[in-house]
């Protein structure tokens, strides 16, 4: 019994060795500072937005005397923020539901049929990541201005629609491969039709799919300014990021009331990711190691 007391106490030694210590200290010092790197913008940003600008401009790391909740006040009033709010909710769910319909659709034949020129359709599919949205200024506003949407939410609708289509059918085709084939076999011989396997079997068991998709969607549309600031103009078509700007003019900045309305504008992003991460890690690696 002491032997094997002894022989325990010292195969717990080995486990840490110099080199395994050296290991631990470096990881944990690499996730502290990645942790603090992110958060650190965010948390000061927030205790930013309740200074004065004095306190702002006398030290901008410090705390602030007085809590200064009337600049989220100030952040509604000045700009208008809640009917930006309202435009980019009413912009970015219209576009969520439009884009999952059309790439869910996309995805479904790419995923579940084999015909020739399958792999080269989705190649281009997936090929429109890979293009950057500002070189495409030019071409969506000359589009948009000859179908006269131009200053219309509905011109962001169908854009941000659009633009998510190859990220949301790479990733819902992705997902609808895990998917057992047996299953849409056995509704087959039961009778169910073409678009009754879609919208029963399949787009049902793709729900971790499409909330991934979406969740990305959403984050894209929510966070948008270039096409906003490009296709809108009149102050009741403006979106959130828009109204960012609102506090900048040609002689002043009203600085902390303008950090107030970047977390008001960020707090629908963050709560969206914490809401669905699971949905969303399950999602991608679901996608990630079909068989």
């Amino acid at each position: 019994m002491v032997q094997s007391a002894a022989a325990g106490a010292g195969n717990s030694y080995r486990k840490y060795t110099p080199s395994k210590i050296v290991f631990f200290l470096i990881k944990w010092f690499l996730i502290l500072f990645f942790a603090v790197y992110t958060l650190f913008p965010l948390l000061w940003l927030f205790i930013t937005s309740l200074k004065t600008n004095a306190e702002y401009f006398a030290d901008p790391f410090s705390f602030p005397a007085v809590f200064q909740f009337r600049n989220y006040v100030n952040a509604f009033n000045q700009a208008n923020l809640g009917r930006m709010i309202f435009n980019s909710i009413t912009v970015s769910v219209a576009a969520v539901a439009v884009n999952l319909l059309v790439a869910s659709m996309a995805a479904y034949p790419l995923s579940r049929f084999r015909f020739k020129g399958r792999e080269i359709i989705f190649l281009l599919f997936s090929a429109g990541i890979m293009v950057p949205l500002n070189a495409l200024m030019v071409p969506y506003f000359t589009i948009f201005s000859r179908i006269g949407l131009l200053d219309s939410l509905n011109s962001l609708r169908i854009l941000y629609a659009a633009i998510g289509l190859p990220i949301s059918t790479f990733i819902i085709r992705g997902f609808m491969d895990s998917l057992p084939g047996e299953i849409e076999e056995a509704a087959y011989i039961d009778g169910c039709g073409f678009f009754g396997r879609f919208f029963r079997i399949v787009l049902p068991l793709s729900k971790t799919g499409l909330v991934t998709a979406g969740t990305f969607q959403f984050l894209t549309c929510w966070n948008e300014f270039v096409y906003a600031n490009l296709l809108t103009s009149s102050p009741q078509n403006k979106t959130i990021q828009i109204g960012i700007r609102y506090f900048t003019n040609q002689f002043t900045t009203d600085y902390v009331s303008m950090y107030a309305a970047i977390v008001i504008a960020i707090i629908p992003s963050v709560l969206g990711y914490i809401l669905f991460q699971k949905q969303v890690i399950s999602g991608l690696t679901s996608g990630a190691v079909k068989g």
